[in-house]
């Protein structure tokens, strides 16, 4: 509708400018004023006249004020009449609805976020913490995610998969096994058609795609352990998703539901491999791609200072392994030749797979199956190192205590330290050492603390105090502590410590620039 004169946007108007010059209706209480003709001074005051378009003019109006007047125009002098102009047509402007920000850069923030269904608008079926809580996603638009949708055809995972590609745009690539006519069915090997969908994987993998989504049903162990491998050579954090919908299980709903055509005996073989929780390795907070690397540098530049001390190279008999020569700095990179497969990450409890001691009972807590998949910051307060290990003390909030067991503070049934201690993030082991072992260093330094060793104050190196336990203890207090982002999810590869991926003089599988 035309502010001031209140014609409708939709009736075809012959346009002469950019405002509508159509005469007021009777009655009209717009407040706006009329526009003038091209090359006439602007009437002022209450005389103004209406302009009635000359080609608009009936048989016997000979001009406005005259007896053929419209009425209800206002006396006043005559304007000059308007240039005569090709008669073109205006269509109906579209709904505000129908905006879309791709299409529609320049419009209103208001209307570009109406192209984006908001989280009350989704139903229920679609409320997950990466599609609704914004630092979560952010925290994913920065890390490497892979999103394994499980569920029987016709449950709603296609649905799902759109649902992430929309919230995380370009950012999202999917890959639907339904496109490669792979159909889902219990069998004895995997179809080799799983070649061309892990092609197409590994390609995205190599272009550091943030988001990829697999929608499959994801039934066989098999299959899983092929993916698991991918996201461990590629370092990609992996988050299951299940569709929430009431007839998931449904077996007779799916059998109408399913693009396959697949009956309810085919659909009740697959049903059994789908109904129990898929549980990892072990539960964690995963960071992301570019915490990591801020991470890592800090650790980096922690022990290249520290190998050129002289305090620390008179202690330097508990790492001989890593001195070429007495006058040379320490090369500790050299030392620790292992890191942790796949992401940086803070461990929370190990649970085997389902198999160790408390497993089930830890993931059906309704703190963790809410906080699956969920964005969380956590806050390093120092770095430390022993023979064995090099690791990032983690200070845990009230909120992120919740997550932990109660039990992984406790080496002896005897132990009575504070929750939480032994909270880290390993960045690399010395040959021979698994990464379990670094909680284990970390818990040592706290039992000092407990006792009244704070350690030896040796000076202040990268922005902390660095302190010294004996027996090649040394521990790095960060003067301004580290923020990280990462996402609780968690590991379900093998779990074997891998070398990292370049070679020195040494022979090591460490590169001097990296110790992650």
């Amino acid at each position: 509708m035309c502010a001031g004169c209140k014609h409708e946007s939709s009736r075809i108007l012959p346009v002469v400018s950019r405002t509508c010059r159509l005469p007021r209706r009777r009655g009209s209480s717009g407040t706006g004023a009329e526009p003038p003709g091209e090359g006439s001074a602007r009437p002022s005051g209450p005389s103004r006249s209406l302009r009635v378009p000359p080609r608009l003019r009936g048989p016997g109006r000979s001009g406005e004020g005259g007896a053929g007047a419209m009425k209800g125009a206002v006396p006043g002098p005559t304007p000059e009449p308007f240039p005569r102009r090709p008669v073109l047509y205006r269509r109906p402007l579209p709904s505000p609805w129908s905006f879309s920000k791709k299409s529609h850069p320049f419009l209103p923030k208001i209307f570009r976020k109406m192209s984006t269904q908001s989280a009350k608008e989704r139903p229920e079926s679609l409320h997950f913490p990466f599609l609704d809580d914004e630092d979560t996603i952010s925290t994913l638009k920065e890390s490497k995610t892979f999103f394994i949708l499980r569920g029987l055809p016709g449950s709603g995972k296609s649905t799902l998969a759109q649902a992430i590609h929309d919230r995380y745009k370009d950012a999202c690539k999917v890959i639907s096994v339904d496109n490669y006519k792979i159909t889902p069915s219990i069998r004895s090997t995997i179809p080799e058609e799983y070649s061309k969908v892990d092609e197409d994987l590994v390609d995205y993998c190599k272009r550091d795609i943030s988001v990829i989504v697999l929608d499959d049903t994801h039934h066989e162990r098999e299959r899983l352990d092929q993916l698991f491998d991918i996201a461990d050579k590629y370092r990609y954090k992996i988050i299951f998703a299940e569709p929430k919908t009431q007839w998931r299980m449904d077996c007779l709903q799916l059998k109408e539901k399913n693009q396959w055509k697949l009956s309810v005996d085919e659909l009740k073989k697959m049903k059994p491999s789908l109904e129990k929780e898929f549980l990892p390795m072990y539960f964690g907070w995963f960071l992301s791609k570019r915490s990591s690397e801020i991470l890592r540098k800090a650790g980096q530049a922690f022990l290249d200072e520290l190998g050129s001390l002289k305090a620390f190279k008179k202690e330097s008999k508990y790492f001989a392994s890593a001195i070429d020569d007495p006058k040379m700095k320490t090369d500790l990179t050299s030392y620790f030749v292992k890191r942790p497969p796949g992401v940086l990450h803070c461990t929370t409890k190990y649970t085997e797979f389902g198999k160790a001691a408390g497993a089930e009972e830890y993931a059906q807590q309704e703190v963790v199956k809410a906080s699956y998949g969920k964005g969380f910051t956590l806050s390093i307060s120092a770095l430390f190192i022993t023979t064995k290990t090099v690791g990032a003390r983690v200070d845990l909030s009230e909120q992120q205590l919740q997550l932990w067991p109660g039990d992984a503070d406790k080496i002896l049934p005897t132990d009575n330290l504070p929750r939480g201690s032994r909270a880290h993030i390993t960045l690399g082991c010395a040959n021979g050492v698994e990464a379990v072992q670094t909680g284990l260093d970390l818990l040592e330094f706290v039992k000092l603390e407990k006792a009244g060793n704070k350690g030896d104050q040796v000076g202040e190196i990268g922005g902390g105090k660095l302190l010294y336990f004996d027996n090649g203890m040394w521990m790095l207090t960060l003067s301004k502590k580290i923020d990280v982002r990462a996402i609780f999810s968690g590991y379900y590869g093998k779990g074997k410590l891998v070398p990292t991926q370049s070679t020195n003089k040494r022979g090591s599988a460490f590169s001097s620039c990296t110790i992650i």
